[in-house]
């Protein structure tokens, strides 16, 4: 096993915002929270439960609740099939995160940089800094809404004061890691007994609902077109939204946080097994939300009935009851209960993503740059530069309707995703190739044949999706009624898009083999 040793150095430098750490993930949680030995299954479960809820809060944030409503309403449940898949794949590249960390003690930003040179580094640290900007435009754009539709709160000044969220974390930092797992967990059934609750009251056709977990051709292809989306949009959109690149650096960096003796192999598989229950009971509670969301697009509103699918479009059809599809939930929203109750859900959402992205960023500033700055600096920076388009957007459309203002808060959220199709091969590839490397892993613990040949199915079968769809996502930011002259400028900002891509990841590959052949020569030297 191979470890990063802390530089002596940084006990000098305590006194600086930003100062040089080398040490290990997370320095300050790492190896913090104690494990029972030889105890039974579910205490043991118990245990090392809360990193998987940390990395599940990723698949539900408010990026993830148009596209599966949208895809409902236009579709039925022909796409509930995507979100079984996506959550499959997702599972799968978790469990591998969460085993690299244990085993290398190591989290995926670290591992990549040992192996690949400092400025390859850099341009995977800036890639990766601009997918979590991504994730905090939806998350400052939910959480704004949120505070408007809950408080009537201006946009502008709910904008600002998602700013202060800081003071949230600041107050987190002081309570332990322990207690933030389950304010996360308790967030999490907060969002699960919303959508629960609404489902039900709709009364869905469950028969249907099974028949669509079953995927068809019908799923990926380009006709019919409803209101500009076609299944293969839709899709794609649900992927992109529900597989996110920096959870695999987060998730291999929070699974060290338990105490365990890395030199008895017995404690690490142990470790590892646990961590994989954990996450993948924590990722079936993200499926199901996400299942709830498209459902909630066919059986709670009558087809077709919501005009507009952004965040303030969705809590209007939740308390007019001609847009509900049973007298039941007529009922309901006249109490306006079923749009306050989506209102906190998504403030829930909201707040959850700011604990975990904030943590994900200090993982790559750490692992790739050698640099650490304290978590409420790290948040306030992120959240500034976050805020600024979401600013731009409503200042520009102050003057117009609100429903022109709606949507082009709802395109910025849209559009902000494309960063995540660009930065998920960066960290997919090189998990796959990490935990398939004997050295890296050792014989014990390396990617079974089964595994590999999974992963390599889900990483080049994204990569290829993420890659057709993407000059869709470019024409998106022309809008709905683009030039023709726009609509091939697009298609050359896609494919010039793509071909920095393919070089990109031609270059990461290049350098994780080479890198690995030079750690597994001096691995063998060590040996010897």
């Amino acid at each position: 096993m191979v470890k990063i040793l802390s530089n002596d150095n940084t006990q000098e430098k305590k006194h600086k915002l930003v100062e040089y750490a080398n040490g290990p993930s997370l320095e300050e949680i790492n190896g913090t929270v104690e494990v029972p030995k030889g105890k039974g299954f579910i205490r043991t479960l118990f245990a090392y439960s809360g990193p998987g809820a940390l990395v599940a809060v990723g698949y539900m944030d408010p990026g993830n609740w148009s596209t599966s409503i949208t895809g409902g309403q236009n579709f039925q449940y022909l796409l509930i099939s995507v979100i079984l898949i996506s959550s499959l794949i997702a599972m799968l590249l978790q469990y591998m995160a969460a085993k690299l960390g244990i085993v290398s003690q190591m989290d995926l930003a670290q591992a990549i940089r040992v192996r690949t040179s400092k400025s390859l580094g850099i341009v995977l640290w800036i890639l990766t800094e601009l997918a979590i900007m991504a994730t905090d435009i939806a998350e400052v754009i939910g959480a704004a809404i949120a505070l408007y539709l809950l408080f009537h709160i201006p946009l502008v000044i709910a904008v600002f004061i998602t700013v202060f969220d800081v003071l949230l974390l600041l107050l987190l930092t002081k309570i332990g890691f322990r207690k933030i797992e389950a304010i996360v967990v308790c967030l999490i059934f907060v969002i699960l007994f919303v959508f629960v609750y609404q489902v039900v009251l709709s009364n869905p056709s469950w028969g249907d609902i099974l028949k669509g977990f079953v995927p068809s051709i019908k799923t990926f292809s380009n006709s019919p077109s409803i209101g500009g989306q076609t299944p293969l949009t839709g899709a794609l959109g649900i992927i992109g939204a529900t597989v996110m690149p920096h959870n695999l650096y987060l998730h291999s960096a929070v699974s060290q946080t338990r105490k365990i003796d890395h030199d008895n192999k017995e404690e690490i598989a142990q470790a590892v097994k646990f961590s994989a229950w954990d996450s993948n009971i924590q990722l079936s509670l993200a499926f199901v939300v996400n299942s709830l969301l498209l459902i909630m697009g066919v059986a709670v509103f009558k087809t077709g009935a919501v005009k507009d699918p952004s965040f303030f479009g969705l809590f209007q059809a939740l308390s007019d009851t001609s847009t509900l599809s049973n007298g039941l939930l007529a009922e309901v929203a006249r109490s306006g209960i079923l749009s306050i109750l989506f209102a906190v859900a998504l403030l829930a959402s909201g707040q959850n993503s700011t604990i975990t992205g904030t943590l994900t960023g200090q993982v790559i500033m750490e692992g790739f740059v050698h640099l650490r700055m304290p978590l409420w600096l790290r948040r306030l920076v992120t959240r500034l530069i976050s805020v600024i388009p979401v600013l731009i957007c409503v200042v520009l459309t102050s003057g117009k309707s609100e429903i022109a203002e709606h949507e082009a808060l709802n395109t910025l959220m849209n559009n902000s995703q494309v960063f995540l199709a660009f930065a998920l091969p960066f960290s997919m590839l090189p998990l796959l190739m990490l935990t398939n490397s004997n050295a890296e892993m050792g014989e014990k613990f390396k990617n079974t044949f089964l595994i590999k040949t999974l992963g390599w199915i889900s990483v080049l079968g994204l990569t290829v999706l993420n890659i057709i769809g993407l000059p869709d996502q470019i024409k998106n930011f022309f809008g709905d009624n683009a030039s023709a002259t726009e609509l091939v400028i697009a298609s050359y900002i896609a494919y010039a898009i793509i071909a920095g891509i393919l070089a990109l990841l031609a270059w990461t590959i290049f350098d994780l083999y080479k890198g690995n052949k030079a750690f597994a020569a001096k691995r063998e030297l060590e040996e010897v």
